[in-house]
């Protein structure tokens, strides 16, 4: 028989599970206080990547020696800030221990490969369900290198050869023609045609929200904080307006989920990895592909809205105002890129935003059954893989709360590896 399933967070991950528990007979309850794909959602402002391959963790082996940098450059891919220092410290630590060996990052890629593989067929079928075909492309992704060493040094794509992941190498002449508007200093790009791309994330999300809607979820803005037990049985969702009763529940609140976790006694090391995204509207030119810029460590992708160019890293909590600065250096290294965009784009024609990722240290997200009741199940912790693990993060998600054996082992982003 058919649970009432009480989903607290209509991102990406949420809304996708709300429609696949709804295919399984569960009655649905979308809990959330802001409007699905709205611009204060993680969802609305990622990098709208498909990217099947993305089965790195953030930390590889000598991270540790570049910690000093990020302390001291607030501008860097990847920034600490001081003010932040103490409370990230505990994270940090099991962080660089996840990325120490080569072994351990195998081991993660490994686990990755069965969550993200066929993602953008997942979500293409999502998205012809919601009737928004046009907003899911899989049309491979290009990650592009200043010379063959960049990517040849690079330890991630070996890694990624042992797990199963293809590719076409482009010389500096190939990439000319895919890429004609590149600077010429970029020489050497790699095709990932498995990959794919969203068009305007934020609306894709809103429309599978109002998908699950038109089959039967209901969806209450309030903002859940926290659940309430009867012994080892879920009795409710407490939300600032009141309580929701049912009787199994799904934490997919983002980089918000660890309060809700907490409430139950599974103290979990969920922290936010604040992102930025800059976006011009109508631009000139810009890239054929959606692509990775190596020496930057940046996506860029067409959207619905303008040219896109998302990434970098800040670790700063969930509250600090955001630094601006880093969201400019984007914006620059995208024009650098591209030699005819305009240098002097008006600032009425530039988007900024900074949302929250949310990261658990060890680079695998938390997907499984609280310890406190197998009423509640955790879906969070994606990291920069929310998009495009949240197609089949919900079909898990609908199989763990009807007692079904989950399509993929379980085992690796199981939250009982922090407690």
């Amino acid at each position: 028989m058919g649970r009432h399933v009480a989903i607290i967070g209509a991102g990406a991950i949420g809304v996708i599970s709300a429609i696949e528990a709804l295919r399984e007979g569960h009655r649905v309850t979308l809990i959330d206080p802001g409007e699905p794909g709205g611009e204060q959602a993680a969802s609305y402002g990622n990098a709208g990547w498909l990217s099947s391959h993305s089965v790195i963790p953030p930390a590889e082996p000598g991270v540790w020696k570049k910690v000093p940098g990020y302390l001291l450059d607030p501008l860097g891919p990847l920034a600490i800030r001081w003010s932040y220092l103490p409370k990230a410290l505990p994270w940090l630590i099991k962080y660089l221990l996840a990325g120490w060996t080569e072994a351990k990052i195998e081991k993660t890629a490994v686990a990755m490969r069965d969550l993200l593989k066929d993602a953008p067929l997942l979500h293409r079928k999502l998205a012809e369900e919601a009737g928004v075909p046009e907003l899911v492309e899989r049309n491979g992704v290009m990650h592009v290198f200043p010379s063959r060493d960049n990517f040849d040094g690079d330890l991630g794509w070996r890694i990624r050869k042992r797990v199963g992941v293809e590719w076409l190498e482009l010389d500096a002449n190939e990439m000319r023609q895919r890429e004609p508007d590149l600077d010429p200093r970029y020489k050497f790009g790699v095709v990932v045609e498995e990959a794919g791309r969203c068009r305007d994330p934020g609306a894709y999300v809103a429309a599978l929200a109002a998908h699950a809607q038109a089959s039967g979820a209901e969806f209450v803005r309030a903002k859940a904080t926290g659940l309430k037990l009867n012994g080892n049985k879920l009795a409710a969702v407490v939300t600032e307006t009141g309580e929701i009763p049912c009787d199994a529940a799904v934490v997919a609140a983002g980089a918000r989920s660890k309060l809700l976790t907490a409430s139950v006694g599974d103290a979990l090391p969920l922290e936010t990895e604040r992102g930025y995204h800059v976006m011009i509207e109508n631009p000139e030119v810009g890239p054929r592909n959606s692509m990775m810029v190596s020496d930057a460590k940046m996506v860029v992708n067409w959207t619905n809205k303008g040219l896109r160019a998302a990434g970098t890293v800040e670790i700063g909590g969930l509250d600090a105002a955001p630094n601006w600065k880093r969201a400019e250096i984007l914006r620059d290294y995208l024009v650098g890129m591209f030699p005819k965009l305009p240098k002097n784009i008006p600032a009425s024609r530039i988007k900024m935003w900074m949302g929250h990722r949310p990261s658990m240290p060890d680079g695998r997200p938390c997907i499984g059954y609280s310890r406190a009741s197998r009423d509640i199940v955790y879906a969070f912790g994606h990291g920069h893989v929310g998009l495009v693990g949240s197609a089949r993060t919900g079909r898990l998600v609908a199989q763990l709360v009807s007692g079904t054996a989950p399509e993929i082992a379980l085992e690796p982003f199981a939250p009982a590896r922090f407690l």
